[in-house]
């Protein structure tokens, strides 16, 4: 089977380790091997929908593309912030890189190109996230906490901010039908704390949750 990623920084195999950022693709490594797949890893780092539209209607058109399957794992950096322009300014309106309708949108585009290219989409949901550590990352080089709470109206507004685009991507792939793998679930579920599980920044995965969600796609296809 033949597998296209289109994803961000987790997919990419991204952590954060003593202050540096390291790409671990060995899960992709071992998901090849465990049930021959043919993985094509086009996940980046900062990826959003919108930057990656362009790739997924280009490949759409590709006979060789045909009977494969598109996995997407989009969303994290669509519902980011600029930070920095709302620590300067807590009192005005700033959007997230991608506003809520543009991202439903996007992604019942992205499912469609997919579809009429021959493939079968699978959509991933979010990882959660840690509020206070990403907060204190953010703010790591100085900018506002304060300004920034001011903004948020409490730390975990990041969180519940990002779980809405968690859902929106439930929502899409239920009315749509198509295949959902829930790796926000199986962190949810998993014993081990939200700390163990992800890196000091609060939003990438520790080699820990890069396992586990290793074993939740390893699963989605024996």
């Amino acid at each position: 089977m033949n597998i296209t990623v289109y994803g961000d920084s987790i997919l990419k195999g991204i952590r954060l380790e003593e202050g540096t950022y390291k790409i671990d693709r060995q899960w992709e490594k071992q998901l090849a091997a465990e049930h021959g797949l043919v993985i094509r890893n086009s996940a980046r780092f900062g990826n959003t929908l919108a930057k990656a539209m362009e790739l997924i209607r280009r490949d759409s058109e590709k006979t060789a593309e045909k009977d494969g399957v598109a996995v997407l794992e989009l969303g994290g950096n669509d519902c980011d912030y600029d930070w920095a322009a709302i620590s300067a300014d807590p009192d005005r309106r700033i959007d997230c890189r991608t506003p809520p309708a543009l991202f439903v949108r996007l992604y019942r585009e992205a499912l469609g190109l997919i579809r009429r290219g021959g493939r079968r989409p699978v959509a991933l949901n979010l990882i959660p996230i840690h509020s206070g550590r990403y907060l204190r990352f953010i703010c790591r080089n100085g900018l506002s906490r304060e300004n920034i709470l001011h903004w948020l109206g409490d730390v975990d507004a990041i969180s519940r901010w990002q779980e809405k685009y968690s859902r929106m991507i439930e929502k899409i792939a239920a009315e749509e039908g198509v295949e959902l793998i829930d790796v926000r679930g199986a962190f949810l579920r998993d014993s081990h704390s939200a700390e163990e599980l992800l890196c000091s920044d609060g939003i990438h995965p520790s080699r820990l949750g890069q396992k586990l969600i290793f074993d939740t796609l390893s699963s989605a296809f024996v």
